[in-house]
Formats: structure tokens, C-alpha cells, sequence
């Protein structure tokens, strides 16, 4: 084996120096990056522990532990719609150790739900990669009167505005607001801070109904907790095959999906998110993430940081649309 001199490892260094540079990265930042991560990484979620975002973040982080010997720690800073996670993260140091497991509520709709929000989706953030992509499952109590989405909308027909739905989140709203638009339906809209807290309410007899995310809403259907009536995909899930699409029961055309993605603070070095994007990646493939996606029918979204940039314009776009067809009002 040829032995490499001092002289030899001084003109590596230089070389990998040179080409940072060239890059627009400065020796300093490149050896930084290098060496990344050297400490705990940061997973801040925007809901409540047991929310699907939640346990999402818990899988993806026990990986990039394993794979880079380093804490991930999971910070959960529920409320006013994921918004007080976000910008958190978009104040956060631009070193990579604090990321955001965001959704589409965080990064594509709250700007168009709200008159103003105290962080900019885009221009504070550094995409990272796309994480999942799932529908929600529509769901009351075992004891109710409601066995199906006709009923739902019977009832609903008949007194507008008693029943109630809950929810902890931009799709769980939005996915409610679309089906009263769409059924022709008038329901009281009940707001939570995420989306375990608002089943807890539909399981306590204090909602109606809920339109929750697949990762919470399917145990407790398999526990027989809840009734599923139908799912928010255009068509039926895998997790619950008997359960009808709301679509396929009766509210022709209904769609609403949601997704999970990963963000750094804008400005963190390209290296240092493209390491991120690699950990996370890997990460998808870990066997605690596969077993979480498959109990949830949620689909891996792994991602480039360009495709995921590109991938929220056009959601941004598709969720501004969405809202205004729902007959929503900013806030």
C-alpha cells in the first residue's frame, strides 16, 4: 500500500479547499459540512406527541441516530396550525442541526388560511427532501347513528349546522370544509391543536365526526375505537380495504391528500442539506419508517431539493385553489 506523504495530504486538503471555493463555499463552511453532523440534530414537529407527523419524525430520527452515532432529538411545538414550529425553525441557526418535519398545512396552506402569517413558506426555508404522501380516513364513534357517508350527509341535510367535526390540522380542516361544499352540507367546524387531540374529542362524545390522518385514525379503527365510514384518497387505502372512498360513497369526485417534507433555515450550506437529504433518505429505508408507512398507507416521497422546491410551488398553488372552492376565508 503506497504511503501518502505530508506534502501529498496538504495538497488534498488544498485541492478540496479549491474546489469548495469554486462551489461558493468558503474552507471553513466545506470542513464544517464535512464533518456534519457533530452533535444532536434537532427535529422540530409542529404537532402534538402521537400526531402522525410525530411519529413520523420519531421513526426518520431513530435512523439518522443509528447512522451517524449522534441524538436526534424531537421538539414538539404544537399550535396555531404547525405556524409556532415554523418559525421557530425559520429563526433557527442555518447549521442543519435544527430541521422541520413539515406538512403541507406548514408550507403550503397556511398562506392562503391565514391573513398573515410571521414566516415566508419559501424564502426562510432550505428544502430539503420529501418525506411521505397520505389521505385521511373519516371517522365517529362505534355508538353513532352514522354508518356511512350518506347518512352523514342525511343527517346533516336535515339540522345544518348541529353536527360538528374536529380538527388538528390544514388537511384535517380542509378536508372537512371540501366535503360540505361538495356534499351541499352545512357542519360546525371544531378546532384543536393537533390531530390525537381532536379524536379524543370525537371518542369522548363531544364532536361528531372527524377527518383525521391515516397513522392516528387507523389504530384506533382496528382497535374498534372508532368507525371508519370512508377515506379521503380517490381510492381505497390498503390499510383499510373494506372502507369505501367518500368519492366511491357517494360525494362523487371528493380528493384530499397531505404530505410530509423536511426543511433546514434558509441559508444552510448546500452541503450540509445535501447530507440531510442523504441521512433522510436512507432513513425512509430503515425498517422502523417502512413498517410506520405501511400501519399508516402513507407512501415514501423521497425527493431531490430542487423537486421538493418545485413540488411546493405547485402545491401552494393547489391548496390556494382548494381553500377558495371550499368557500374559506383567510383568518
Amino acid at each position: 500500500m503506497k504511503k501518502t506523504t505530508h506534502s501529498q495530504l496538504s495538497r488534498r486538503l488544498l485541492l478540496g479547499a479549491a474546489v469548495a471555493t469554486t462551489l461558493g463555499f468558503s474552507t471553513a463552511t466545506w470542513a464544517q459540512s464535512a464533518a456534519f453532523p457533530s452533535r444532536p440534530i434537532t427535529f422540530v414537529v409542529p404537532f402534538a406527541a402521537g400526531s402522525a407527523t410525530d411519529t413520523f419524525a420519531r421513526a426518520l430520527g431513530q435512523s439518522v441516530s443509528e447512522q451517524t452515532g449522534q441524538p436526534v432529538v424531537i421538539d414538539n411545538r404544537p399550535g396555531a396550525s404547525g405556524m409556532i414550529a415554523a418559525q421557530h425553525v425559520a429563526r433557527a441557526t442555518p447549521d442543519g442541526y435544527t430541521v422541520i418535519i413539515a406538512t403541507n398545512t406548514t408550507h403550503a396552506a397556511n398562506e392562503h388560511l391565514f391573513r398573515r402569517i410571521a414566516y415566508d413558506p419559501v424564502k426562510d426555508f432550505a428544502p430539503i427532501t420529501g418525506l411521505g404522501q397520505g389521505g385521511m380516513v373519516m371517522v365517529v364513534r362505534p355508538d353513532s347513528p352514522f354508518r356511512s357517508v350518506n347518512d352523514v350527509i342525511a343527517a346533516a341535510r336535515q339540522s345544518p349546522g348541529r353536527l360538528s367535526f374536529a380538527s388538528g390540522s390544514a388537511s384535517s380542516r380542509v378536508a372537512g370544509e371540501l366535503f360540505q361544499q361538495m356534499a351541499n352540507v352545512e357542519l360546525l367546524h371544531v378546532p384543536f391543536r393537533s390531530n390525537p387531540m381532536g379524536v379524543a374529542d370525537v371518542l369522548g362524545g363531544q364532536v361528531n365526526m372527524m377527518f383525521t390522518d391515516t397513522s392516528t385514525g387507523i389504530p384506533q379503527v382496528k382497535a374498534g375505537n372508532l368507525r371508519a365510514l370512508g377515506v379521503t384518497t380517490a381510492n381505497r387505502m390498503e390499510g383499510l380495504p373494506d372502507i369505501p372512498s367518500i368519492s366511491e360513497a357517494g360525494v362523487s369526485g371528493y380528493e384530499k391528500t397531505f404530505w410530509f417534507a423536511a426543511y433546514a433555515p434558509q441559508a444552510t450550506p448546500a452541503l450540509v442539506v445535501g447530507r440531510l437529504n442523504e441521512l433522510l433518505h436512507n432513513a425512509l429505508r430503515s425498517a422502523g419508517t417502512v413498517q410506520f408507512l405501511k400501519d399508516s398507507s402513507i407512501t415514501a416521497f423521497p425527493t431531490t431539493s430542487q423537486e421538493l422546491a418545485a413540488f411546493q410551488v405547485l402545491e401552494s398553488d393547489k391548496w390556494s385553489r382548494i381553500i377558495k372552492a371550499a368557500g374559506i376565508e383567510p383568518e
